[in-house]
């Protein structure tokens, strides 16, 4: 690896007051002088040869040429699930190899059928190829982490992502197997139940998928192969719809900006247009669109609970100028109450606690109202977490 994400030195984090709303509507100027606040409209921005220049990332962040390869395994799933217990030895070897060196892992013959893949991508489709002012009947509000977002024009003010997104819950508890339907009927109307039933089935796949990986972490960690995969069966975790419009100055700015996802696992599957790139041994790389694969990665929540023995690692998402792009991306989140603490087996006199204990809403806030999520998300939180007890005790 070129880089480790923790020993990150200790970063001075009083949290900054949260912005005022008027802060937040952030503006630009028109030819009159006068002030209106900045929009992301995919269907007028994508043909601009001049891009605003909040979208312009400084230069030592801008893409530059074409990533190389990266490596990553390829985990064949099919053994594990049918029971093989060789084949989930083979598979756990493969996982944990990878995590300990960047996080980062494909998985096939996953269990999920293609059609409910190839419907889940169609209905992207048809939601983000609404008129704006339709999409906004989602709008996300400020300080919450569903709902529809046109770049993040209502929270940040520079280095903005060039990228629309629709997010939304997934609760793996028995009581809530309609909250995705609802979610859609209630949010967006009648005509987009049919959504709304795709993505429930969709998150839903993903949720078995990840508690079958949750296994195989536990065995690559040498604890018991139940143990995570106990801590997240009633998940509360967050589908998000990605889609990258073209851009006609690919080279000036980025889909997503470089962060590590501050949830526990991340299952992304990307259409045919490629774009997503991770930062290993000190160079950008590339992992190419594979329909038959889902990339997995390690978030930080994941990190805390191996007690960093596994690595969550930067990533970024760049853009082109003839083709969106789409992905579909689940994140595996504990329930809200869950503390996040590692097993026993994972801690001792040469391996010491490296985080404090911490619930998932706690470190979802600070990345809603804190803090923006880049590589030193968890040494800061950690950092706040621990100043904030210091303060009360």
């Amino acid at each position: 690896m070129g880089i480790t994400y923790l020993t990150t030195p200790p970063l001075p984090m009083p949290p900054p007051p949260r912005p005022t709303k008027d802060e937040e509507n952030l503006t630009q100027a028109t030819q009159e002088g006068q002030q209106k606040p900045l929009v992301f409209d995919a269907a007028i921005l994508r043909h601009q040869e001049d891009i605003p220049k909040q979208f312009i990332w400084p230069d030592h962040e801008k893409p530059s040429a074409p990533a190389p390869e990266l490596p990553v395994p390829l985990v064949d799933l099919g053994g594990f699930l049918s029971g093989d217990s060789v084949a989930a030895a083979e598979a756990a070897r493969l996982v944990g190899e990878a995590c300990r060196k960047h996080g980062f892992f494909l998985v096939v013959n996953h269990g999920i059928h293609d059609d409910l893949i190839s419907e889940a991508h169609r209905c992207m489709d048809s939601f983000f190829e609404l008129p704006l002012c339709e999409k906004q009947r989602a709008q996300r509000k400020i300080g919450e982490h569903c709902g529809y977002a046109s770049s993040f024009t209502g929270r940040f003010s520079s280095k903005l992502p060039w990228k629309e997104t629709l997010s939304f819950r997934y609760s793996a508890e028995a009581k809530s197997t309609s909250l995705v339907k609802d979610y859609f009927r209630n949010t967006m109307g009648e005509d987009f139940v049919h959504l709304g039933r795709v993505y429930q089935d969709y998150s839903k796949a993903m949720s078995t998928l990840s508690l079958g990986i949750m296994e195989l972490l536990g065995m690559s960690l040498g604890v018991s192969r139940a143990h995570f995969k106990e801590f997240f069966e009633e998940n509360d975790s967050i589908m998000r719809l990605n889609y990258y419009p073209p851009c006609q100055k690919p080279e000036l700015t980025l889909g997503t900006g470089p962060h590590c996802d501050p949830t526990s696992l991340t299952i992304l599957h990307q259409d045919s247009v490629g774009g997503l790139q991770v930062f290993v041994d000190d160079e950008w790389r590339s992992i190419s669109p594979n329909f038959s694969a889902f990339v997995v990665n390690i978030g930080d929540t994941f990190v805390a609970l191996s007690n960093g023995r596994h690595k969550s690692c930067l990533h970024r998402a760049v853009v082109n100028k003839r083709t969106p792009r789409k992905s579909l991306a689940f994140f595996l989140c504990p329930k809200e109450e869950r503390v996040v603490s590692p097993p026993a087996g994972l801690v001792d006199g040469e391996n010491p606690r490296v985080y404090p204990d911490f619930t998932w809403p706690t470190l979802l806030e600070f990345t809603q109202k804190h803090y923006r999520a880049d590589m030193n998300t968890l040494q800061a939180f950690s950092n706040w977490v621990q100043q904030k007890t210091a303060e009360t005790a």
